[in-house]
């Protein structure tokens, strides 16, 4: 029996209508493609759209424009056009088929064969296509049966999979986090074990990313304990251990009992030794942003103490201050509930005040400042008239210890 792709809101997106006519969708020229009919067939939200088409890029481009349709060359290089349509991008490639690959990148030609489009892709489920018109799935390797038994399996050999492209090991395990219900495919965990080590041959951020994209989703224990186990991340972050996967278990209880909404970055956090240092080593290794990176340092820095929860926060910020508490198992969770929305106040006096009190400028006036904001802070933040008076009770302190 043939599937049916299921009616949905983001079929009748604004100016979709258009663009499949350009692309000659009602003679068969172009299909939508991988995550969006993965995705509606389980009725899940469908935010980006490909589309895969017959026509080579330089005519989808003429086609495009021919339609008042924006088309940017975004990979042309590898089939890849993409059109904006009511502010919104959807990306139309050309059927292809692998020349050669080198584990990261590969040689393509074009192809109009649907098959042969379909057989260099990763996994069943992602190797489906749907008729913009008939609304008719075709499916070559079994992904629909696959996507209702909550199976991941490789199109093919998934050692050859895998060879082509080495980041498909840390896609593996992020799909059987979010779509597997059954026990792994027995093949394809033994290719990503026999192949770990080359994955050191990918750019860190194509690590990072897949492992932070796994790491959003709701249950990603059951791939990270497999990986682990497996010795999937040694050659790349070997810092991760079995002791980690129980910190991140341990998170998430925490991050659903508070009702916090989960952050890759602090579940990464709990995967490694709770030890700045170190986090600030796969920080770099992993080339994270400055800011991310910084976070990641934080959330395991507990030198230091404070008196409140907004004491914390004022210090290292609230996002970090949450992660801190989350990642802390003998830290109340009642801690996060004052610094939900909670935004850390500016301290409502400046040096100029304490030299208008009698203090001389100098090095002085920044030490005697500093003290006013730590007892300010100490306080919960009193109002400008307590501040008045820390201030003159500071200065007065300052003046006596320069007699």
């Amino acid at each position: 029996m043939t599937a049916l792709l299921p009616d949905a809101d983001w079929r009748h997106r604004p100016g979709l209508d258009g663009l499949l006519a350009a692309l000659e969708a009602e003679k068969g020229c172009a299909r939508y493609v991988g995550g969006a009919v993965r995705d509606g067939l389980l009725g899940l939200p469908v935010s980006d759209l490909d589309i895969a088409t017959v026509l080579e890029p330089q005519a989808v481009v003429d086609r495009l424009k021919a339609g008042g349709i924006k088309a940017v060359p975004t990979g042309i290089d590898h089939g890849t056009i993409t059109a904006v349509i009511a502010g919104w991008p959807v990306e139309i490639t050309t059927l292809r088929r692998d020349v050669s690959t080198d584990g990261r990148r590969a040689t393509i030609a074009y192809t109009a064969d649907w098959r042969e489009d379909a057989a260099r892709r990763d996994f069943t489920i992602n190797a489906l296509y749907a008729d913009p018109i008939s609304h008719e799935v075709t499916d070559f390797f079994g992904g629909v049966a696959d996507l209702e038994a909550g199976h991941v399996r490789f199109i093919g050999s998934a050692a050859a999979r895998i060879a082509e492209d080495h980041l498909r090991i840390l896609r593996y395990f992020r799909f059987l986090a979010r779509f597997g219900r059954d026990l792994p495919d027995d093949e394809a965990l033994a290719a990503c074990r026999a192949a770990a080590n080359s994955l050191m041959a990918l750019s860190r951020e194509r690590i990072a990313d897949e492992l932070l994209k796994l790491l959003a989703l709701p249950s990603p224990i059951m791939s990270l304990r497999l990986m682990i186990d497996g010795g999937i991340l040694v050659p790349v972050v070997p810092e991760i251990d079995a002791e980690g996967l129980s910190r991140v278990e341990q998170l998430i209880a925490r991050e659903a009992a508070a009702g916090v909404q989960s952050a890759p970055l602090r579940r990464l956090a709990a995967l490694l030794p709770p030890d700045p240092r170190t986090a600030d080593l796969v920080g770099a290794r992993l080339k994270l942003s400055n800011k991310a990176r910084k976070r990641l340092v934080l959330a395991l820095d507990t030198s230091g103490a404070t008196s409140s929860p907004q004491a914390l926060a004022f210090d290292i910020g609230v996002e970090s201050a949450i992660d801190r508490i989350l990642l802390d198992p003998a830290a109340p969770l009642e801690h996060i509930q004052p610094l939900q929305g909670w935004a850390p106040p500016q301290l409502p006096i400046g040096g100029g005040a304490l030299i208008a009190r009698g203090l001389p400028p100098g090095p002085d006036v920044a030490k005697a400042l500093g003290e006013v904001q730590r007892l300010w802070v100490e306080e919960g933040f009193p109002d400008a008239d307590r501040v008045s008076q820390i201030a003159d009770q500071t200065v007065s302190k300052f003046q006596r210890a320069r007699q």
